[in-house]
């Protein structure tokens, strides 16, 4: 038996992936995945947003922090990087294969405005932590209303 690599029709480059992107957005992540199977390697992330700062963290368990990159772009953070396979075989009889491997791209739109130039990033255990603080206009103040 052959087993085929399945290639993802929605590749994270170019306009197919701007309208993935789009969709998401509206309907929420993983509308477009086939039955529930993914097809390439997408980080997990969550976002948080505290008083001073913007916390993302991305599950990238197996991907080494020199094959990391991390930009901001306004309020876009951009994540990429590569999964690489551990070792490569002539042979490969596997039982099951449910692991993806391979270079990724994640766009995350952020929910207010931050200082570039302060953004710190920090893997550890397979999990990437980026601190973005957020811009003084963008900080919660609380302000006295007098009521007439």
């Amino acid at each position: 038996m052959n087993i085929m690599k399945r290639e993802d029709i929605w590749d994270r480059t170019g306009v197919l992936a701007d309208f993935r992107q789009e969709l998401d957005k509206l309907f929420g992540r993983s509308v477009l995945k086939h039955n529930g199977w993914k097809t390439s390697f997408e980080p997990e992330v969550d976002v948080v947003e505290e008083k001073d700062n913007v916390v993302v963290k991305a599950d990238l368990p197996g991907v080494k922090k020199e094959e990391l990159e991390v930009k901001v772009e306004g309020r876009l953070l951009t994540l990429k990087g590569e999964r690489k396979e551990e070792k490569e075989t002539k042979e490969k009889n596997y039982y099951a294969s449910e692991r993806f491997y391979g270079a990724f791209t994640r766009m995350i739109e952020l929910p207010t405005d931050i200082k570039a130039e302060q953004v710190k990033a920090v893997c550890k255990d397979g999990v990437l932590t980026v601190t973005l603080p957020k811009t003084e206009g963008a900080k919660a103040k609380q302000v006295a209303v007098e009521v007439q």
